[in-house]
């Protein structure tokens, strides 16, 4: 495992069991998010770095039980409390880093991602991950509860030029990784980037 990987995995070992308990209202956020994807019944959808699988119960919902709800996280702590919630009722879990998911290329129609980009240690390799196991013309979601300024002062810092999430930075890293950037919302409510598997 990569000194990236073990960093992560030491992050979110630490904060697992509470979690939840931390973020009690996001559950309308995720849902409303999910809501933008355009999931239809019978769709396969990848929550990818799940965590403890708040997206789940809203995609199993969009994508019915003809759907195939997958969640895929790299720290098995975070999916432990995934299963402790009953969240595994609604998808199941894959212990796999999102740089190499153990998945067909093409097999999914979407991917939701709550909170991922600032967690991947090579963002433009791991969203091209992501487009290869993504049809064309399917759907990502970058998702978090709240927009990008709320997120820093949440963390007692500014907001720098470099940010990833940032719309001018956000875009040519999609276009460079098989995606085009479609919606971009960044309100003190929400964060919200959709992009579009190209070709």
């Amino acid at each position: 495992m990569s000194d990236d990987q073990t960093r992560v995995q030491e992050f979110f070992t630490a904060r697992a069991a509470d979690w939840d308990s931390r973020f009690p209202d996001d559950g309308p956020a995720y849902t409303a998010a999910v809501a933008e994807l355009g999931l239809r019944p019978g769709d396969r959808v990848l929550d990818a770095g799940c965590g403890t699988g708040r997206a789940l119960p809203p995609l199993r919902a969009a994508v019915g039980p003809s759907g195939v709800v997958l969640g895929a996280d790299l720290t098995p702590a975070m999916l432990r409390e995934a299963v402790r919630a009953g969240r595994d009722r609604d998808g199941a879990l894959l212990l796999s880093d999102v740089a190499a998911l153990p998945l067909r290329s093409h097999s999914l129609d979407a991917v939701f991602g709550a909170g991922l980009i600032s967690h991947l240690p090579s963002p433009a390799d791991d969203l091209r991950e992501l487009a290869r196991v993504v049809r064309p013309g399917g759907v990502l979601a970058l998702f978090h509860p709240i927009g990008r300024a709320a997120l820093a002062a949440r963390h007692g810092r500014p907001l720098t030029p470099d940010d990833l999430r940032a719309e001018s930075n956000l875009r040519p890293l999609l276009a460079g990784s098989g995606w085009r950037l479609t919606s971009y919302v960044d309100e003190d409510s929400r964060f919200l980037a959709l992009a579009v598997r190209e070709d």
